[in-house]
């Protein structure tokens, strides 16, 4: 797995993105922040068109973040090769990658605490994908 990771956000997320980036270098990932840049109101698909394109050209992992995380989860998921998920919790986090191979994990500031994106991200991160007959769905759904 590459240590290295793409993160980006909207206006709406970018507070909790800063404290997220910040907590992914400690942890030894290097990360390329594709934006947004400040709180100024922006458009969340710019920066998921972004990450999306490194995460299916470079083979990275991605974290969006927006208010909800809804957002970012639609508009990265719209990408080939992209599988976005939103991360509720530790547990949707680890099977998303487990059972779906998820690519990129989508966060909202609005609802979750920084303690709680760090230990959703980490779960993600960690978590590898099983294959086997979680392949073929995957295959299938990539096909559509």
């Amino acid at each position: 797995m590459s240590t290295t990771l793409v993160i980006g956000s909207d206006h709406a997320g970018f507070a909790l993105k800063e404290q997220l980036k910040a907590f992914l270098h400690e942890s030894g990932y290097e990360v390329l922040d594709v934006g947004c840049e400040t709180q100024t109101s922006c458009d969340y698909p710019v920066f998921a068109a972004k990450a999306a394109d490194l995460v299916a050209t470079k083979g990275y992992l991605g974290i969006l973040i927006c208010g909800s995380g809804v957002g970012m989860c639609m508009a990265a998921g719209r990408h080939p090769g992209v599988r976005a998920v939103l991360g509720a919790n530790e547990y949707l986090a680890r099977m998303s990658r487990r059972h779906n191979n998820a690519n990129v994990l989508c966060l909202g500031e609005r609802w979750m605490g920084v303690g709680l994106a760090q230990s959703v991200a980490t779960a993600f991160l960690e978590t590898q994908f099983e294959g086997g007959r979680h392949q073929r769905r995957i295959d299938l759904f990539e096909a559509m």
